[in-house]
Formats: C-alpha cells, sequence, structure tokens
C-alpha cells in the first residue's frame, strides 16, 4: 500500500472547499459533530469556517453535520445515514459502501493517506488485521 503524506497546507484548502460546498448546498446546518479520531480536527476547522457550533456529543439529525476524515470502507458514515444526517470528509474512496454528501478528493485504494495530525509512521488499517 503506497503511504500520501499531506501536509497542513492541503488540509486548510480542502476544508475551505468543504465549507464552499456546504454553503452552495444550500442546507440549514446547525451542529458540526466530529468522529474520532480522524474527524475531529476537520470539524473544529470547519466550525469555525462555518460559524456553526462545534458538537461532542451523540446528537444526530438532518441539520448535523458528521465530519470524517476519509470515507474509506463507509462503514462509519454509512451509520449516520439511518439520521439522515448529512456527511463531510476530505478523502472518499468509491470503493466505499456509501458516498458522503460532501468531500474533496478521491483516493486510489492502493494508497493509504497520512493527516497531518498522524503518526508519520502509521501502518495501514489492513496491516493491523494481520
Amino acid at each position: 500500500m503506497r503511504k500520501v503524506h499531506l501536509g497542513w497546507g492541503y488540509i486548510e484548502s480542502a476544508v475551505d472547499r468543504l465549507a464552499t460546498f456546504i454553503t452552495n448546498s444550500g442546507l440549514k446546518i446547525q451542529a458540526i459533530r466530529g468522529l474520532q479520531r480522524g474527524g475531529l480536527i476537520p470539524a473544529v476547522m470547519l466550525s469555525h469556517k462555518l460559524d456553526v457550533p462545534f458538537v461532542n456529543s451523540e446528537i444526530t439529525g438532518d441539520d448535523v453535520l458528521i465530519v470524517d476524515d476519509i470515507c474509506d470502507s463507509g462503514i462509519t458514515l454509512n451509520e449516520y445515514a439511518l439520521y439522515k444526517c448529512p456527511t463531510a470528509t476530505i478523502h472518499y474512496k468509491r470503493t466505499a459502501i456509501i458516498e458522503p454528501t460532501f468531500w474533496c478528493d478521491n483516493v486510489k485504494e492502493d494508497e493509504w493517506i497520512v493527516y497531518p495530525w498522524e503518526r508519520t509512521d502509521s501502518v495501514a488499517i489492513q496491516d493491523y488485521k494481520k
């Protein structure tokens, strides 16, 4: 699996793009919730950009934006489909079982994204299962 290391400049640009997508969508987001662990930082950044409160609770609904760093398999975000929550991720793999409402860039199946808030020696989740 090929690792792709990202810097903060990329993240800031991606969050700006997400904020534009969300603003232009017409959705009335009342709260933003970041999923632990990867979604917390982009969620806080979006909260500031959109001037929408960040919540750290189990609040769900069609006006609560659920944020994660990546939609890889889609299993995590699929849990929120039941509540009709809009979702946002920086990255999306087309092989996921669900597509986020908002996302910035595709990830190839053989890529492992290393975000700036992660350890640079992180290993792919698939490696953990060995």
